[in-house]
């Protein structure tokens, strides 16, 4: 009899033991498909705040409001990251002017060569502002790849887009933009090919004359010389086109230009006069600090 309840007892122990195992081995089962679940949600990518971000103006860019989808773009170019423009791309060729200029700007995240390729059709749309953002936005690439196309570009029949043309080869520093930037402030310049049956004809916007001597500065090629002494001495031209030529001038740093700047310094404009005398200031710090 004291057997049967030994055997009993041990038999009840290993029935509540066995429970216990199975509860235990039910909750680690348990835990362990939730982490599962929660790693691959993570895989997935859908819990970092950037990512949630950038569908919410993804899902934007498909509403029916153009400033809605305007607001999107203004966000995504905003983040500075290569997905939130990736997403941009799709606008660019958005049906509404606004929104393909916008689009322009956010895109500027992707790889340098990847933004030019993307914009580059855009310098052909009808619309003019959508034309001027794109050439600044290629500009902003710094991409030599943009700049033939930025050349041809200045000859667009509205201002602002030549206008812009000239400031983002200015951005871009190359130096085969010279002869055609030269050309604007002087086609006299001898630095662009003639062509035939064709006069060249002098750009007259002062927006368009002042972008091109300041990026003549900044490329920084002496080539550029001739055409901003003419301006520099042409007292027919505008003050600030003038002043313009002068710091582009002391930019280049030739001691060549000297002469035409001391020419300056006596003229009525003080600001001018002020321009001139900086430009040959930093034209002597530049030659002495070549040791020339």
């Amino acid at each position: 009899m004291q057997d049967y309840r030994e055997y009993s007892s041990a038999s009840r122990r290993a029935a509540i033991l066995g429970a216990v195992l199975s509860i235990t081995a039910a909750g680690v089962f348990a835990a362990a498909t939730a982490a599962n679940a929660r790693q691959g949600q993570t895989s997935q990518g859908q819990l970092t705040p950037r990512q949630l971000e950038i569908e919410k103006q993804r899902l934007r860019l498909s509403s029916a409001e153009t400033e809605a989808r305007r607001e999107a773009l203004t966000r995504l170019g905003s983040m500075h990251h290569p997905a939130a423009s990736r997403v941009a791309l799709s606008a660019l060729s958005d049906p509404s002017p606004i929104v393909r200029a916008t689009a322009a700007a956010a895109v500027l995240s992707l790889p340098a060569e990847e933004s030019v390729a993307s914009l580059l059709p855009l310098l052909a749309d009808k619309d003019e502002f959508v034309r001027q953002q794109v050439a600044y936005a290629l500009g902003q690439t710094r991409s030599r790849a943009a700049v033939a196309a930025l050349i041809d570009l200045l000859a667009d029949k509205k201002d602002s887009v030549r206008g812009s043309a000239a400031v983002a080869l200015g951005q871009i520093a190359d130096e085969a933009a010279v002869p055609s930037l030269a050309a604007l402030l002087h086609p006299q310049s001898g630095l662009m090919p003639a062509k035939k049956n064709k006069k060249s004809k002098r750009e007259q916007n002062p927006f368009v004359l002042r972008a091109a001597a300041h990026s003549l500065g900044q490329i920084g090629n002496r080539a550029g010389l001739p055409a901003l002494i003419v301006v520099l001495q042409d007292e027919q031209a505008g003050d600030d086109l003038r002043r313009e030529a002068a710091f582009a001038l002391g930019a280049i740093g030739d001691s060549s230009a000297i002469p035409a700047l001391r020419g300056a310094l006596t003229v009525r404009d003080p600001y001018l006069a002020q321009a001139a005398h900086e430009a040959i200031r930093k034209i002597s710090r530049l030659q002495n600090s070549r040791g020339v």
